[in-house]
């Protein structure tokens, strides 16, 4: 194979992992994506069922308890349906990308990502039903189900997994969890909860800390720890902007800890919540449009 064509088909398939790192976000919620572990099924069909009613967007009630805080910061950025805006940019040691993309998402499982910028990718794009996931290749026009074997692996020097991006994860459901810290830390009041794996979890990680404000418990970081409770993974929150009616952190960092000049930074710039999206939306013909 000519060198032109493995580069060109290395770059398609980085163009779907960005697009595919976006439903981290968009189905599992942030503390979803952190906390993931370690899909066959059949390619998602349209169906005829209503589009979801459009409406006033409003955050999950305040909470009053580390059950309560963990499941809002899950529910922060979900909606019966969403779609907006945002961009995406991957640092590692030896190059950096940048890319703008367009989503649309519908519960907890069905969730679709278009890349609209670099031209070079444009129109690339990923397709998440429940536990499985397609990317749309347009360079070489194909759809291609991401095989349960690569479900673990990092795409192309990305800082998530597959997993990040399929698991449906609660923190609430999967782990024990405790307030382990009340009080000011740096400049701000801050609530910390620590949360251990239940025995029959499906999830990686050994610990996984909670840090959100007092005041309106806004997340300010999720730390991941590996089985053998040793700096796995950090991501922070920043950039407290409304959007969509909501009150949320628009920038989300997440640096690995064995490689801490690299990261991942997704930069939400636009979403309407309780949007009216058709089922349609969610099935490989659309994806491949």
């Amino acid at each position: 194979m000519a060198a032109s064509t493995r580069r060109g088909r290395a770059a398609a398939w980085w163009a779907g992992a960005c697009a595919a790192l976006a439903l981290a976000f968009l189905a599992t919620g942030p503390a979803g994506a952190a906390a993931a572990g370690a899909g066959k099924g059949k390619a998602p069909t349209a169906d005829k069922s209503k589009p979801a009613d459009k409406g006033k967007a409003a955050a999950p009630a305040k909470p009053t308890s580390p059950r309560e805080i963990l499941d809002y910061v899950d529910d922060l950025y979900r909606g019966a349906s969403a779609r907006g805006k945002m961009t995406m940019k991957v640092v590692t040691e030896h190059w950096t990308r940048e890319m703008a993309l367009e989503f649309w998402s519908k519960g907890e499982d069905r969730s679709l990502v278009r890349i609209l910028s670099p031209a070079k990718d444009k129109g690339t794009a990923s397709l998440k039903s429940g536990k499985d996931m397609w990317n749309y290749l347009p360079k070489v026009k194909r759809v291609v189900k991401v095989p349960s074997s690569m479900m673990g692996g990092s795409w192309m020097g990305s800082h998530f997994t597959n997993d990040d991006l399929v698991k449906e994860s609660r923190m609430a459901d999967d782990y024990t969890f405790k307030t382990t810290f009340e009080g000011k830390r740096g400049a701000a009041e801050v609530i910390e909860i620590t949360c251990i794996p239940k025995k029959d979890a499906a999830v990686v990680w050994g610990k996984v800390v909670v840090t959100v404000r007092s005041g309106d418990y806004l997340p300010l970081s999720l730390v991941s720890y590996d089985e053998g409770l040793k700096l796995a993974r950090t991501m922070t929150f920043s950039d407290v902007r409304t959007l969509g009616g909501r009150t949320v952190p628009s920038r989300m960092l997440m640096v690995p800890a064995d490689k801490p000049k690299e990261s991942t930074t997704v930069i939400y710039t636009e979403i309407e919540f309780e949007a009216p999206i058709s089922d349609d939306v969610f099935s490989i013909r659309t994806l491949s449009r």
